[in-house]
């Protein structure tokens, strides 16, 4: 069964920000075959998802994205305080 993987946190609402995460995306999916997308929320522009959909090996999948997270420094860019959050979905 594949899912969605959806990751969110708080970061600066920035270019450098944005630029960061869409390299670390196109590697991952040049290891992984999955090409991630990249949102904010519209009230909230400091709040960033990423999401994966269609994973089908989360064993797999999941340690190459953290280490393409670590590669990228992207923890670096959250806020204090705050951390990435992960969740899976799966068609109702």
């Amino acid at each position: 069964m594949t899912a969605s993987l959806y990751v969110y946190y708080k970061a600066p609402p920035s270019p450098e920000v944005a630029d960061r995460v869409r390299a670390m995306q196109s590697d991952l999916a040049a290891r992984s075959g999955i090409q991630g997308r990249l949102m904010r929320r519209r009230d909230q522009p400091d709040t960033w998802m990423e999401i994966y959909e269609a994973v089908g090996a989360f064993e797999t999948f999941e340690p190459l994205l953290e280490d393409a997270v670590a590669r990228h420094a992207l923890g670096d860019l959250v806020l204090p305080g705050q951390r990435r959050h992960a969740e899976r979905f799966v068609a109702a």
